[in-house]
């Protein structure tokens, strides 16, 4: 029986490269936004936040990015019955709310991703944009 395991975990120079990717393409979107990136255990490994953002979408983006990490899944994609119930169950951990994605490069899981500060749309697309740009795979959007 094997006494550890290995894993995967985000590097700090491409978490720093992600939130600042971020902040750029939201500010091109005229939108101030939070930004999260969390290893696979949910440990914060960088954080940054626009001039200008609203103070909830602190905490927002880091549910965004605990949501992607623990999930595997973009955030938006829990039905009805769990779109509380999981929160809830988690101490607020995790959200239902659109914006955050798992971070994934060569087909490893390396943690979440989470972006806040505008709509559940314009999050999402910022988080895509600079996933796009930073190398790591673009899931689909949740819906």
């Amino acid at each position: 029986m094997p006494q550890f395991v290995e894993t995967a975990a985000v590097s700090h120079t491409s978490a720093q490269a992600l939130v600042a990717a971020a902040i750029e393409e939201g500010a091109r979107l005229g939108v101030a936004v939070a930004v999260t990136v969390v290893d696979p255990a949910l440990g914060l490994v960088a954080y940054v936040r626009a001039d200008g953002t609203t103070p909830h979408s602190v905490e927002t983006s880091r549910r965004k990015a605990n949501t992607g990490a623990s999930t595997r899944k973009p955030s938006g994609w829990m039905p009805d019955d769990l779109a509380v119930a999981l929160p809830l169950g988690t101490d607020n951990l995790l959200t239902n709310v659109r914006g955050g994605f798992p971070l994934k490069a060569e087909g490893r899981h390396l943690g979440g991703f989470g972006v806040a500060g505008g709509t559940p749309a314009q999050d999402a697309e910022i988080a895509l944009a600079a996933l796009a740009r930073e190398g790591f795979d673009v899931p689909e959007a949740a819906s």
